[in-house]
């Protein structure tokens, strides 16, 4: 009797990685990955992602760590997700939900009041004046500050920086080069100007001061002040006290996003669906070990760690720069003063040491010690 012969999807994946010389490569199928992936695919070049786990996501990932009940793992919240990503790849479209957080932060005390803020205005009035009237008058104008300056920022985020070119160009290239840089900085400079002086002031001086005096600027009450700071520290190695922390807020304030439905894993669906429709190629269990580097330099591709070739002239890694450079590249290919900042790269973060379990209860703690930062300070 005639059986037809099963082949896993790795096996098969694995043959088609080997039929084609691929316009691209992409190590890692983390968000960032996939979304390179996606666009390179939609301009139509011939894309595979590599993925050294099971499943994609990378960071953005949803996982299934207790019987019946599923975890973002890492990433928890996707307020930054450009909404230009979300309009172009038609993210919606490929299942991807956002539910609104509401209210978005709690704040218990010791002595058992607690402080709810979120979207809901009159919620945020009420709230807040349990601590303080002066606060709940002045949070408003707090609010639309930051709007503005995010307003400011917003389209420099979307918008390429101007580079300095590398190594010998062409005059029609060179020109191409000064008139983007002028048409940024023009356009930075016309920003600059529709905010006023007082405001620009006031921006630099965020971008630049502890987060701890902009908020002692703005309010009295601790319980307000730990609340709002806590978007300063986290994912940072800093404190409150830290210049430059004032960025930090309002980094975090940017976001124009909110929430997600089925957790960030659904946010990397969203993205890989969108990147296979455009033609894009993902498998997953396939551990890149090492580029492909020829003698002039250039790369030829990688090797997975079943000793799989892939043929590519161009690589993409979404792996971190330590992992790309120190241990995916063969020897004496880099420069060592380039090897020598690889090697110092600093990846710790607070959040580093936190169990994703215990995040809610590291939280509290967190602003706890800056409501008691900030009690010390007035004493």
């Amino acid at each position: 009797m005639w059986r037809r012969r099963n082949f896993n999807s790795s096996a098969i994946s694995t043959i088609v990685l080997k039929e084609k010389t691929w316009d691209a490569l992409v190590i890692g199928g983390g968000h960032n990955g996939l979304t390179a992936a996606a666009y390179l695919a939609r301009s139509g070049l011939s894309v595979a992602v590599l993925e050294r786990r099971h499943l994609i996501g990378g960071a953005a990932v949803t996982e299934e760590l207790i019987p019946g009940f599923k975890f973002s793992r890492c990433s928890y919240l996707q307020s930054l997700l450009r909404p230009s990503i979300i309009r172009e790849l038609e993210l919606g479209r490929h299942g991807l939900k956002l539910l609104k957080r509401s209210p978005s932060s709690f704040t218990p005390c010791l002595d058992g009041r607690y402080l709810l803020l979120g979207p809901d205005k009159d919620l945020n009035y009420s709230e807040i004046s349990k601590f303080s009237k002066r606060d709940a008058e002045a949070y408003p104008r707090y609010e639309n500050q930051l709007e503005k300056f995010c307003e400011f920022m917003d389209p420099l985020l979307d918008s390429p920086t101007p580079e300095t070119l590398q190594g010998v160009s062409s005059f029609s290239t060179q020109m191409k080069n000064k008139l983007h840089k002028s048409a940024f900085w023009a356009r930075f400079l016309r920003q600059a100007v529709s905010l006023g002086q007082k405001e620009l002031v006031d921006f630099i001086d965020l971008l630049l001061s502890p987060v701890s005096k902009v908020l002692n600027n703005w309010f009295e009450s601790n319980v307000l002040k730990a609340t709002l700071a806590t978007d300063a520290v986290i994912g940072t190695t800093g404190s409150v006290t830290t210049p430059g922390s004032g960025y930090v807020l309002l980094h975090h304030v940017m976001g124009e996003t909110d929430g997600d439905r089925g957790g960030m894993g659904s946010v990397s669906l969203a993205i890989s669906k969108a990147a296979r429709e455009a033609g894009a190629h993902i498998v997953t269990d396939a551990e890149v070990s090492r580029l492909m580097i020829e003698d002039s330099g250039a790369v030829n591709g990688v090797i997975l760690a079943d000793g799989t070739k892939v043929h590519s002239s161009v690589v993409l890694s979404n792996a971190t720069p330590y992992k790309t450079f120190m241990e995916l590249l063969p020897e004496n290919v880099l420069p060592d003063d380039f090897i020598c900042a690889i090697k110092h790269l600093d990846y710790s973060s607070y959040c580093n040491d936190i169990q994703e379990q215990q995040h809610s209860i590291q939280w509290v703690r967190t602003s706890t010690e800056i409501t008691e930062h900030f009690e010390l300070s007035e004493k």
